[in-house]
């Protein structure tokens, strides 16, 4: 039996929050632990409840934005967020959100964001997608060779440098060598642009997932 997605929601609305409380129990797989309202009460509602997926409004009574690093260190953040600015969006992922959702988007894809970012993938709605990963040029991942594409698939599911090695079979410090060759190739800077840019390429799709803990 798969474990329920632990979740905590952090939104300064209250309709909001008892409106997605409401919609989340009509997903099994998903367990709401507690819901908070003021960004200076994030951290404590954590360490009370240990949660798999913080739900995060970026604007609170007052911007969280600032915040998405630190919280990431802690649990796996998803950002709702009512603007339509790409750079909000960017800008969230780039400090270690895993998922970007309009809150303008139906709850199906919100659970889709739950998901992916309880399993450690990068996820935003198709139309940001697309609009993001326009950003960074055409694919052209005919540059990588057959293990660079097997790392950059593997980073951009999530996982860290050491688990590439050991899924691969190979040392960590030829990791980091494949992953400096990868991003001059590129010419990417960072991990979400990786993440942007194999979606873009077809290397990873939206619909891959990590397999998570099971009882």
């Amino acid at each position: 039996m798969t474990k329920p997605i632990r979740i905590v929601i952090a939104d300064d609305h209250s309709i909001f929050r008892q409106g997605l409380r409401s919609l989340l129990r009509l997903h099994p797989e998903i367990r709401v632990l507690a819901d908070v309202e003021r960004a200076a009460d994030i951290l404590s509602t954590l360490a009370e409840h240990p949660c798999d997926v913080l739900l995060l409004d970026l604007q609170m009574d007052r911007s969280t934005l600032g915040d998405v690093e630190s919280l990431s260190q802690i649990t796996r953040v998803a950002v709702l967020t009512a603007s339509e600015e790409l750079g909000d969006a960017l800008a969230a992922l780039r400090r270690g959100a895993r998922a970007v959702v309009q809150k303008r988007y139906a709850v199906e894809m919100l659970i889709q964001a739950i998901r992916a970012a309880a399993d450690g993938l990068v996820w935003m709605p198709p139309p940001v997608q697309a609009a993001l990963a326009a950003q960074f040029g055409e694919p052209q991942d005919k540059k990588l060779t057959l293990r660079e594409r097997e790392i950059v698939r593997h980073v951009s599911l999530g996982l860290r440098n050491g688990e590439v090695a050991e899924r691969l079979s190979i040392s960590e410090g030829t990791v980091k060598a494949h992953m400096n060759n990868i991003f001059h190739k590129l010419a990417v800077r960072d991990r979400v642009e990786l993440a942007l840019y194999a979606l873009r390429a077809g290397i990873v799709s939206i619909h891959d997932r990590m397999p998570r803990e099971t009882s």
